[in-house]
């Protein structure tokens, strides 16, 4: 698709006859076809760049000599992980340099289904902010859990016919695709021939043959390369590599070769799952070029993966360049080496300056009341529900869990091994009863027990403890917060994180947010003793039963390679 005509004032602007709305003078541009710095300034009229040069403009701002590159771009994120309703996500983010994002609302999809994602579709024309959706491919992500909603081949054809969609958001079920299950092909098919959409993928640790299967079915991209080899291999294949670098999830590193063996070509940069914490002490995608660049990738190229790359991938024809007749989403650094942002515009409006948002620049959002009262467990479970009893030495299988990676081990354990804790995960949406049960190690947990509404992709109740008193109490707190994350310690709160909304997101200011959520670490490492440094992070994913290897939902658990549920016990 063309980038959207100009209009007749930009065109007169262009030509000089009549003055531009804003003149950007004693800047250093960047122009991505050619990886050259250029002089010139830049005339903006109509929240468009209308030409290069000077000329007449009712407003002139000297960058002196600043670095001005397009806005950054999250190639694959998830608003929900960011625990912000989506106004206090755009003002934690344009301050940074962020100025879009391509958006999978599959968490909250799960939970409420397609309205979820018409209501953010409509939240995000309000904000100053190219926020666009894709639609969820995979509601529920794998048959072997039970979320909120179930969303079929139909509800993505609706969702992309009638704009609210841009493109079909990451097809998880990987074994569905490979082995040609008919309901999932579908869903991938709505995305062609014409209109022609893209195919977000998510295929950790799949090669060979069975990636053959997977790209020749439509697949186009993947954020969870782990492995430089595992990424060569998919680029090699066509596919469009994305080199995450999440809260949890840090691979930017460990890919960044790819791109200076081989280019910035097929690859751009993501967040997939950032917290508030990261976002306001990191920063966000330009974190991500401060990263990449310490770590061998040119700075032209750093540029290139924020910017012009997602907007070429994702069809975002507006932006990733600031020729005439682009969106004048503009970033401008003072210093580009330290990748903080002076000055941050916006479709031509200055929306932030020296790290900090313009008043005004974003106006409060509500969220929409569907998203409140979402968690529904009917009766509480009894503490020796949630846990379950075998005579010490019992051989058990167990979920494991590794700092800085969301692939869990399939551990093998006994009974009485003072690192392994009780876990559990409850039905939160229909208050069916069900509960899975198991075993977790990673953890570290010496006593109390935490729990939690995010819990990929479902997002039923996971909680993890050293007993079922502690575990009990923290299942009730949540249904009466309405969601969130808690620890307990000796049946009391020692920290807690609100999330009302669909039990994913707060209502409140992200530096709020991110307070509580640093209380509650805080808590948990003085008072329970745990060993891994992102604990929520950690369990919020023990549940997503298609990440390798092993995992545990509602229904019990899940090897994921096998694809199929497992026993806790092991026979000797």
């Amino acid at each position: 698709m063309a980038r959207p005509p100009a209009s007749a004032r930009v065109l007169a602007v262009a030509r000089g006859d009549e003055p531009a709305d804003l003149l950007i003078t004693g800047g250093n541009v960047f122009v991505p076809s050619t990886k050259e710095w250029i002089a010139t300034s830049l005339a903006i009229a109509d929240g468009v760049i209308a030409g290069w040069g000077d000329r007449d403009a009712h407003m002139t701002t000297d960058v002196g000599g600043a670095a001005l590159t397009p806005g950054f771009i999250d190639a694959h994120m998830h608003l929900e992980s960011t625990k912000l309703w989506l106004d206090e996500f755009v003002a934690a983010v344009l301050p940074h340099g962020t100025t879009g994002v391509a958006g999978d609302p599959h968490e909250m999809a799960n939970v409420l289904g397609v309205k979820a994602i018409e209501e953010l579709a409509d939240a995000a024309r309000q904000v100053p902010f190219t926020f666009k959706v894709y639609a969820s491919s995979c509601v529920p992500a794998s048959p072997y859990e039970s979320a909120g909603a179930n969303l079929d081949h139909n509800d993505i054809t609706r969702l992309l016919a009638d704009g609210t969609a841009e493109g079909v958001a990451e097809v998880m079920n990987y074994p569905g695709v490979i082995h040609g299950d008919p309901e999932i092909l579908a869903r991938i098919h709505t995305a062609g021939p014409k209109p022609t959409y893209r195919v977000d993928g998510h295929s950790p640790g799949v090669r060979g043959r069975l990636l053959d299967a997977y790209l020749a079915a439509g697949v186009e991209s993947d954020h969870e390369c782990t492995t430089l080899e595992e990424a060569e291999e998919k680029r090699r294949k066509g596919m469009w590599v994305f080199l995450r670098e999440g809260s949890a999830s840090r691979n930017l590193i460990d890919l960044a070769p790819l791109v200076t063996k081989y280019g910035p070509a097929n690859t751009a940069l993501c967040t997939d799952d950032r917290e508030p914490s990261t976002l306001l002490s990191l920063g966000h995608i330009n974190d991500c070029c401060r990263i990449a660049v310490a770590h061998g990738i040119d700075e032209k190229d750093a540029i290139l993966l924020a910017s012009t790359n997602p907007a070429r991938y994702h069809g975002f024809t507006a932006l990733g360049d600031l020729g005439p007749g682009f969106q004048a989403d503009i970033v401008a650094f003072a210093q580009l080496s330290t990748w903080e942002p002076t000055q941050v515009w916006q479709n031509g409006n200055v929306v932030a300056a020296n790290g900090h948002l313009v008043a005004g620049a974003v106006q409060k959002l509500t969220a929409p009341a569907s998203f409140r009262n979402t968690v529904n467990v009917g009766a509480l479970p009894e503490p020796q529900q949630l846990i379950l009893e075998f005579p010490p030495g019992t051989n058990v299988r167990a979920v494991g869990v590794e700092s800085h990676t969301l692939t869990t081990g399939n551990r093998e354990m006994k009974i009485g091994d003072p690192e392994l804790n009780h876990a559990a995960v409850i039905e939160r949406h229909h208050a069916t009863g069900k509960i899975g049960r198991g075993f977790a190690v990673g953890f570290g947990l010496k006593r109390g027990a935490i729990a939690s509404t995010v819990a990929h992709d479902a997002h039923n109740i996971v909680v993890v403890g050293a007993n079922g008193p502690d575990m009990a109490k923290a299942v009730a707190r949540l249904t009466e917060l309405g969601g969130g994350q808690i620890a307990i310690l000796d049946g009391e709160v020692i920290g807690e994180v609100p999330l009302p909304l669909a039990g994913l997101m707060s209502d409140r200011p992200a530096q709020e947010v991110g307070t509580q959520i640093a209380h509650l670490n805080h808590a948990i490492a003085t008072q329970l003793g745990t060993t891994t440094e992102e604990p929520f992070m950690q369990l919020s994913f023990i549940a997503l039963s298609v990440i390798p290897n092993l995992r545990l939902t509602d229904g019990g658990l899940v090897d994921v390679n096998k694809f199929e549920f497992v026993p806790v016990t092991i026979d000797s």
